[in-house]
Order: C-alpha cells, then sequence, then structure tokens
C-alpha cells in the first residue's frame, strides 16, 4: 500500500456558450417573484433596517415576544380558579372527549327538567289545594 493518494479527476468538458446561460438567466429573472410577495411568504423580511441590522432586530423582536409571553403566563390564573369560575371544565375526560361530554350533560339535564315538568300540578289543582288562589292563575290567556 501507497501512501498517495490518487489524484482528483479533472472536470475537462467546455463551459456552456455565454449567449445560453445569458437567455436561462434572462428567463429565471422573468418569472421572479415580485418583492411584495416575498414579503407575503415571509421569506424577505419586511423591514426598513439596514440588513446588516435586520438579524439583531429580529432576534430582538423575538425576545420581546418571549418577555411578554412570560410575563402572561406568570399572571395566568391557577386551573382551580378557571373551573370555579366555569372557564375550564373540570372533567377527568380526554380533551377530544370533553365537548361530547358538556352536550351529553346539557341533554340530561333537559331530560330532568321535562320530566319534571310532565309531573308538575296543574294550577287547578293548586288552588283546589289553597296554594293558589284564583285570581293568582300562572297562566294567562290573551
Amino acid at each position: 500500500m501507497s501512501d498517495e493518494t490518487p489524484a482528483p479527476s479533472i472536470d475537462e468538458a467546455p463551459i456552456r456558450n455565454t449567449s445560453e446561460r445569458r437567455n436561462s438567466l434572462e428567463k429565471a429573472l422573468q418569472h421572479r417573484p415580485e418583492e411584495a410577495d416575498l414579503k407575503n411568504r415571509h421569506i424577505l423580511l419586511d423591514t426598513t433596517a439596514a440588513p446588516a441590522l435586520q438579524a439583531k432586530a429580529a432576534e430582538l423582536e423575538r425576545q420581546r415576544i418571549t418577555d411578554n409571553l412570560k410575563k402572561g403566563l406568570s399572571h395566568r390564573p391557577e386551573k382551580e380558579q378557571l373551573v370555579e369560575r366555569n372557564i375550564l371544565a373540570d372533567s377527568s375526560a380526554a380533551p377530544a372527549l370533553q365537548e361530547k361530554q358538556r352536550e351529553l350533560e346539557k341533554h340530561m339535564r333537559a331530560d330532568s327538567l321535562e320530566k319534571q315538568l310532565q309531573s308538575r300540578p296543574r294550577p287547578e289543582d293548586l288552588v283546589k289545594e289553597g296554594i293558589l288562589m284564583s285570581d293568582e292563575n300562572p297562566i294567562k290567556e290573551g
């Protein structure tokens, strides 16, 4: 084995015609997206800062957002407070099932209320039992 490494191969292919390269560059430039489109797609920064300062400006903006997020999270109410204020459901169900659970509870309450209303005494019965006066009939005809 020798310590010499083989010499790299040399590309001896001819360089393309310069007019052909110029034409391909012109075609590419014709299909180049507008600056506003690149800014809308977040490829170019929409800033007036000098290019040398844009990276630092972006870093400072990220830091500002991080600081604001930390500040907001430090003032965030505890889970127990959100449950007490009926903002957060106190449920052991998976988050994907909680909406269905609330819907089921709502229908169960409606069914229970409907059942209680069906067994409710009629106003005439309440008048007979002396609970209502005859002129206090809650059902007003009109």
